[in-house]
């Protein structure tokens, strides 16, 4: 189980569609004390001189990214000081900025799940989205590809393509406290 009581912090990544918004609010909501953090909402507050995480020029994209990063952890540590276990909904694309913000939560248990439905499931649901939600993306083999190679033996690989958003939330709350840990 996922508690504030052990200062869990819980980051849920995946692939654009993979369902960590849907996922991590469930999750939250069936905790007893949780904030949800959204990368997503962390990253827009940059409202002039925003640059997307893909987007150019590069070196400037990946400052917004690491600034984005330190936030979103600044946050978690906050909440958990307070009592609430914070549920990370963020992009974690390689094993450099898992360890970054492993770096950033020193006195957290790290929980790391990767929502897993497949390539075709991730591009069916982005379809769905409202279109001021959409991710314009076309990388999924690429990302797949990389977040293996990076990521493959970090926390818990965890296919939800049969499962409802509740299902998984169910399980993520039951079975990531000792199927996720990245750290102790």
């Amino acid at each position: 189980m996922i508690a504030s009581e052990t200062s869990d912090c819980l980051i849920v990544t995946g692939m654009p569609g993979a369902g960590k918004s849907t996922v991590t609010r469930l999750v939250a909501e069936r905790l007893p004390r949780a904030a949800r953090l959204d990368g997503d909402f962390v990253s827009r507050l940059v409202v002039s001189g925003r640059v997307g995480a893909l987007g150019e020029p590069a070196d400037e994209a990946a400052r917004q990214v690491e600034l984005c990063n330190r936030n979103l952890c600044t946050l978690a540590n906050n909440f958990s000081d307070a009592g609430f276990t914070p549920v990370i909904d963020w992009v974690i694309p390689d094993r450099a900025q898992l360890d970054f913000f492993v770096s950033l939560l020193p006195v957290r248990r790290v929980l790391f799940v990767v929502l897993t439905p497949g390539i075709e499931v991730c591009r069916y649901r982005n379809t769905l989205r409202d279109p001021r939600e959409r991710f314009d993306f076309d990388g999924y083999e690429d990302l797949d590809a990389a977040m293996k190679r990076e990521l493959g033996d970090a926390g818990w690989w965890f296919d939800t393509a049969a499962l409802t958003p509740e299902e998984t939330a169910d399980r993520v709350v039951r079975e990531a406290g000792r199927r996720a840990v990245v750290t102790r």
